[in-house]
């Protein structure tokens, strides 16, 4: 970043004027970050997006050191000899995945099915390990095209899946008993934990049935 100053300051502080212990002030975008003249420059959501430099204090260069331009982040601000200082950061990296599983979890109840087609697909390839309850309801979707999307991307996902597929390997239903059975499969040896765990917390019948995929696997319960 080239060391210039913004273009527009503005003045701020707490509503009810100077605060020994400083107050918080919350940016979704850190503009520039200087650090060798120890000032972060942060965009006001809340002054329509204008911009004010901030020195850094001691306390704070070593969460400093780890913020970035783009980045969000909550900073306690204190006021010392006229200035404003940042005592500390707590910052919040932008991930631009973060709003697109958002809209995926969304969009895998949406009334379109096109719609639950693709946010199961994007959930799989983004491997959303919480939306794995989700894509487990999706396997029972009406449409098909929904259903194949929720088992490909459950597979992706792999051992995250695990204790929430397991238990349909005892439904009333055969196609979910059978996506079941092959999910835990592709999914291969990291879904063998999960499936010993269960085993010792399952009832006699889907013992049974772990077993049988434990064994089609090429897992053999050891002779004693």
């Amino acid at each position: 970043m080239a060391d210039e100053a913004p273009v527009k300051l503005v003045q701020i502080g707490p509503k009810s004027g100077t605060k020994k212990d400083g107050f918080n002030l919350v940016t979704e975008n850190v503009t520039a970050v200087h650090i060798e003249g120890k000032q972060i420059e942060i965009e006001l959501l809340a002054y329509d997006g204008k911009t004010v430099m901030l020195d850094v204090g001691e306390e704070a260069l070593e969460d400093f050191q780890k913020i970035k331009v783009g980045d969000g982040a909550t900073l306690r601000v204190v006021e010392e000899k006229g200035k404003r200082v940042v005592k500390n950061f707590r910052i919040r990296s932008k991930d631009p995945n973060a709003a697109r599983a958002d809209s995926a979890l969304l969009d895998l109840s949406d009334t379109h099915w096109l719609n639950r087609k693709h946010a199961a697909e994007i959930l799989g390839n983004l491997k959303i390990e919480s939306a794995v309850p989700s894509l487990v309801e999706a396997l029972s979707d009406e449409v098909g095209d929904v259903r194949q999307r929720a088992y490909e991307s459950l597979i992706k996902i792999g051992a995250p899946s695990a204790p929430n597929v397991i238990p349909l390997l005892v439904s009333e239903e055969d196609e979910l008993r059978q996506s079941a059975t092959e999910i835990l499969r592709k999914i291969g040896k990291p879904a063998v934990e999960p499936l010993a765990t269960a085993l010792g917390e399952a009832d006699e019948r889907l013992q049974k049935r772990i077993m049988k995929v434990l064994d089609r696997m090429g897992y053999k319960k050891k002779k004693t």
